[in-house]
């Protein structure tokens, strides 16, 4: 039975800790691959991206270029909408019915799981890996019964929202993201109106 990672986020854009949790967790879990996901339009955060749709998908895939064990999926933004979780999980299992997913998220995001939409369906078919965050205490997890992981790895205090306004500042983001991602930053001088912060 092959393993597949699910890893979804904004990615606006995706850094360095982004690529650090998909390939600890390949490798932790040994992973076939870990499929990054950039979300349309993600239901927990509010207002506009500070790029665009295709922006994002761009840069996600300039990430994971020349680690074959990383893939870019383009699911969500295809879909367009709201993109929930659970759509995605079930779509991943469509596609691959005989693979055994893992959805790879934040410990923030463990605490607000319950939240989410149709949680009980998204545990049906897809195995959490947690990367701890700093500052999150772990806390009870309410679904005893299903599979948890967490995933062992250095603390990462960067966040896209810290490279957009360090952008927007005119600071340098040199080692955040990798210099292809940097270099279509600046190309299309993304991250220089007041959205970026």
């Amino acid at each position: 039975m092959k393993k597949i990672g699910i890893f979804g986020g904004s990615f606006d854009p995706p850094h360095i800790g982004h690529l650090i949790i998909a390939e600890l967790a390949r490798r932790t879990l040994d992973l076939e691959v870990v499929y990054l996901v950039p979300a349309f339009r993600p239901p927990h955060k509010a207002g506009k991206h500070a790029s665009t749709a295709s922006d994002r998908l761009k840069m996600t895939k300039l990430s994971v270029r020349g680690n074959p064990g990383l893939r870019v999926s383009d699911i969500e933004i295809k879909r367009k909408g709201l993109s929930y979780t659970v759509d995605t999980v079930k779509s991943f299992h469509r596609r691959f019915p005989a693979s055994e997913l893992f959805l790879i998220i934040g410990s923030d995001s463990l605490q607000q799981f319950h939240s989410w939409k149709d949680p009980e369906a998204i545990l049906a078919l897809a195995t959490l890996a947690v990367y701890r965050r700093p500052r999150q205490a772990a806390r009870k997890w309410k679904h005893s019964r299903s599979k948890l992981f967490f995933i062992k790895g250095p603390m990462m205090e960067l966040a896209s929202s810290d490279i957009r306004k360090r952008t927007f500042d005119g600071k340098t983001i040199h080692y955040m993201v990798r210099e292809n991602v940097l270099a279509f930053i600046t190309r299309n001088r993304l991250y220089q109106s007041s959205i970026a912060k």
